[in-house]
C-alpha cells in the first residue's frame, strides 16, 4: 500500500489484445500485471468494461475481477465501470456481492452510465459536446499547468454500427440511461436491505446481502453522473484520459453538488490519465507508438484495434481528419522517463484535487506495460 504522505496510484486495465496476441494471452496478462501491480504498492485494480472490439478483452469485468482477485491478496478490485443498462440491478448485486464475500474488503463497484440517447440529436452519454457556438472554434485551455484540450467530436450524427449492434444484442433501448439513479439506488439497497419493490415486498439477495464493496460513479462530463455521485454521496470518477475536455467542469458539478453521506463526509475524487513509462525519453516515444492508430479505431466507432508493435506502427499514418479527432487524447498522454511523468502526474493532482490517480497504461509488449507501473511506482514514492 502507498505510504500514508503520498498520494495513491491505482491501475485501470482494459486487458488490451496486441497484435499477434489471442485474448488468452491478453488475460493472463492481465493477471500477470495485478500480481505486479500489488507488489508495486498501487491500491486499486481496476477492469473496464468494452464489447465488440477486437484489440480488447476486457468485456466481462464482474468475471474478471473475480480472477484477479485470487490472483492477489491485499489489492482492492473492483470495475471502472460497470455499465448500467447492459445488466439488471439484481444481476450486478449478485456478481458483486458474490466476490465480495469470498474476498471481504477488497471489491469497489463502479457505475457507469453509457447507451444510447432518445435521440439522434441528443449526445450519447460520456459524449462532450463542443462549447460555445456552433461556428465557433473552440481552444485549447491551460489551467494551473494542465492541458484541458477542445472538446472534439466523436462518432459524428449518427451512432456507428458496431454500436447500435451491441445495443441490440445487450438488449437496450434508447433512453434507457434515464434509470441510471434508480438502478444504483436498486443495486445499493440489494447490499443494505433496504430494496422494496414496487408493491413494497423485501428482497433478500443473496449474498450481496450484508456486503460491503465501495460504490463509485463515473463520469466524463458535468452532467448526470457528476450530479448523482454527489447527491449520493458517493466518490467520483473523472476520466481525464477518456474526455480530457470535460474532466474540470465534470469535477466542479460533482463538488457542487455533494451531499455528505453515511460513508463519505467530503468530496472525494480519482481522476484517471494515460501513462507510458520507460527509463529514458527516447525509449518510452518509441514503445508510445500505435497509440493512435489504437485510439482512432475507439474514436471513429470502428473499435479498438489489436495494439500494433511500434515497428508496425511506423507504417500508419492518418490522415489529417483523423489525426485531428485523436490529437486531444495524445496531447494528454503522459509519455516519458519516470521523472518526466511523475512531474506531469503531480500537475494533474494538483490541477484537479485528486485525492487518487487512475494510471491506464497500453503499450504492445506486455512485459514493457508492467515495466511502467514498476518504475512509476518507484518514482513516485509507492
Amino acid at each position: 500500500m502507498p505510504k500514508p504522505s503520498v498520494t495513491p496510484l491505482s491501475v485501470l486495465d482494459l486487458t488490451p489484445v496486441s497484435a499477434g496476441q489471442n485474448p488468452g494471452d491478453a488475460l493472463r496478462s492481465t493477471l500477470a500485471l495485478a500480481g505486479t501491480a500489488e507488489a508495486a504498492g498501487y491500491s486499486r485494480y481496476w477492469l473496464a468494461e468494452h464489447h465488440l472490439n477486437t484489440g480488447v478483452a476486457g468485456s466481462a469485468p464482474h468475471i474478471l475481477a473475480g480472477l484477479v482477485a485470487s490472483a492477489t491478496s491485499t489489492i482492492r478490485v473492483g470495475t471502472a465501470a460497470t455499465l448500467l443498462g447492459n445488466y439488471r440491478p439484481l444481476q450486478i448485486a449478485e456478481s458483486i456481492g458474490t466476490l465480495a464475500a469470498v474476498f471481504p474488503n477488497r471489491l469497489d463497484l463502479g457505475f457507469g452510465r453509457s447507451g444510447p440517447p432518445k435521440s439522434p440529436s441528443e449526445p450519447a452519454p460520456g459524449v462532450v459536446p463542443p462549447a460555445g457556438p456552433a461556428d465557433a472554434e473552440p481552444a485549447d485551455r491551460v489551467i494551473d499547468g494542465l492541458l484541458v484540450p477542445a472538446p472534439r467530436p466523436i462518432f459524428g450524427a449518427v451512432l456507428p454500427r458496431k454500436f447500435r449492434l451491441q445495443g441490440e444484442l445487450l438488449g437496450r433501448f434508447p433512453g434507457d440511461t434515464d434509470n441510471f439513479e434508480n438502478d444504483i439506488q436498486d443495486i445499493i439497497g440489494f447490499f443494505t436491505g433496504e430494496y422494496r419493490t414496487k408493491h413494497g415486498e423485501e428482497v433478500t439477495a443473496t449474498p450481496a446481502l450484508g456486503q460491503k464493496p465501495q460504490f463509485w460513479i463515473h463520469g466524463s462530463t458535468a452532467g448526470p453522473s457528476a450530479r448523482l455521485a454527489g447527491k449520493l454521496g458517493l466518490p467520483f470518477g473523472a476520466n481525464y484520459h477518456v474526455a480530457p475536455a470535460g474532466v474540470l467542469d465534470s469535477i466542479a458539478e460533482y463538488r457542487s453538488h455533494f451531499t455528505p453521506s453515511e460513508s463519505l463526509q467530503e468530496p472525494k475524487v480519482i481522476v484517471s490519465a494515460d501513462v507510458l513509462v520507460a527509463p529514458d525519453e527516447r525509449q518510452a516515444h518509441r514503445l508510445a507508438r500505435g497509440y493512435e492508430d489504437w485510439v482512432h479505431g475507439i474514436r471513429s466507432g470502428h473499435g479498438a484495434i489489436p495494439y500494433p508493435s511500434p515497428d508496425d506502427a511506423l507504417e500508419v499514418s492518418l490522415d489529417a481528419e483523423a489525426a485531428d479527432l485523436v490529437k486531444d487524447r495524445l496531447d494528454t498522454r503522459f509519455v516519458g522517463d519516470p521523472h518526466q511523468v511523475r512531474e506531469g502526474l503531480r500537475t494533474l493532482q494538483r490541477a484537479t484535487g485528486a485525492r487518487e490517480l487512475l494510471i491506464t497504461t497500453i503499450a504492445h509488449d506486455p512485459a514493457d506495460r508492467e515495466n511502467s507501473y514498476q518504475l512509476l511506482a518507484e518514482a513516485w514514492g509507492l
